[in-house]
C-alpha cells in the first residue's frame, strides 16, 4: 500500500534513469576491460565515489556509520563479490546476455526470501521462478562443449544480489541509503587495493596489476564512478518513494539498454533463441514483482 512519501512517477523516472547509467558503466567497463584490471577500476572508482558521498551526506546531516555496522558490511561484501561475478563475465560474453541471465536476480530473490526470510510465495512468484529457470536454460543451450563458464558468473553474481537484497530488508532496513551506498563504496575502495596488492603482471581482467591512464582514460573513469554512484542512490530511493511491484518491472528496462550498448559498443545482437531466453526472464521479473 502506498503512504503519502510515495511518488510514483518520479519513483519510475528515477529506476530507468538508474539502470540507463548502470548499463552505461558496465558497457564501458567492457569496453575498457582490455586496458584496465578489474581491481584498478574497483580503487579508482571508489576513490572519486566516496568524497563526493561523504561531503553529500555531511552537508545533509546524515549518518555516516550505519546502526547494524557488521550486517552493513556483510551486505557490501555480498555486493562486491556479486559485481566481481559480474564484470568476470563480460570479457567473454555478450553484455545483453550477460544482463539476461543477472536478472534472474529478483527469481533468486523469492526463493531466498521464502527460505531465510519466512515470506509467503504465491503461485505467480513460484510460476516466475520457473519460467525465469527456463528462460536462462534457453539462453545458455547447454550442449557440452559449446557451454561456456563464463555464462554462469552472472548467475552466481544473481545470488549474491539477491542475498544482499534480502539482507537488506530484514537486517539493514533502519540504514539510510546513501550510508549504505557510502559502506558499499569503501568496501570498493578496500577490494580494489587489496586486489592490487596481490594482482600480478598478468593480461587476465582479474589478475592484471596497474595500468598507466591517460586524461581520456580518467574521463571514463569519471563516468564510470558517476554511474555506480546513481547506482548506488537511485535504486534504493526508487524503492522507497514507490511499492517494489511497481517499480521492479522498470527495473527491466537494464536489460534493454544492456541491448543498445552491446550494439553501440560492440556490434552485437542477440539472435533470436537468446532473445526468446531474454523475453522470458523479462515476463519471470514481472510476474515475480506482481506476486510480491
Amino acid at each position: 500500500m502506498s503512504t503519502k512519501s510515495d511518488n510514483i512517477p518520479i519513483a519510475i523516472g528515477t529506476i530507468v534513469f538508474t539502470v540507463f547509467a548502470l548499463s552505461l558503466g558496465d558497457a564501458l567497463i567492457k569496453d575498457s576491460s582490455g586496458g584496465w584490471g578489474l581491481w584498478q577500476i574497483f580503487l579508482l572508482r571508489a576513490a572519486l565515489v566516496v568524497p563526493v558521498l561523504s561531503v553529500g551526506m555531511a552537508i545533509a546531516g546524515k549518518p555516516l556509520w550505519p546502526r547494524n555496522a557488521g550486517w552493513a558490511v556483510i551486505r557490501s561484501v555480498m555486493l562486491v563479490a556479486m559485481w566481481v561475478s559480474y564484470y568476470a563475465a563480460l570479457p567473454h560474453i555478450d553484455l545483453s546476455v550477460a544482463a539476461a541471465i543477472y536478472y534472474t536476480g529478483p527469481l533468486f530473490i523469492t526463493l531466498f526470501a521464502f527460505v531465510f526470510a519466512g515470506d509467503k510465495v504465491g503461485p505467480l512468484g513460484w510460476s516466475a521462478v520457473a519460467l525465469g529457470f527456463i528462460g536462462v536454460v534457453v539462453i545458455l543451450r547447454p550442449s557440452g562443449g559449446d557451454l561456456n563458464f563464463y555464462a554462469f558468473l552472472p548467475l552466481v553474481a544473481a545470488m549474491f544480489y539477491a542475498g544482499a537484497m534480502v539482507l537488506t530488508r530484514t537486517k539493514c532496513r533502519g540504514d539510510h541509503p546513501l550510508t549504505l551506498a557510502l559502506s558499499l563504496n569503501v568496501s570498493f575502495l578496500v577490494a580494489g587495493g587489496v586486489g592490487l596488492l596481490f594482482a600480478g603482471q598478468g593480461e587476465s581482467f582479474l589478475t592484471a596489476g596497474w595500468a598507466p591512464m591517460t586524461g581520456q582514460d580518467w574521463g571514463l573513469m569519471a563516468l564510470m564512478a558517476l554511474a555506480i554512484l546513481i547506482g548506488s542512490v537511485g535504486a534504493a530511493v526508487a524503492y522507497q518513494m514507490a511499492p517494489p511491484a511497481i517499480i521492479g518491472p522498470f527495473d527491466f528496462a537494464y536489460v534493454g539498454f544492456a541491448v543498445v550498448w552491446s550494439y553501440v559498443f560492440f556490434g552485437d545482437l542477440p539472435d533470436l533463441i537468446t532473445c526468446l531466453g531474454l523475453a522470458l526472464i523479462v515476463m519471470a521479473g514481472v510476474l515475480s514483482s506482481r506476486d510480491a
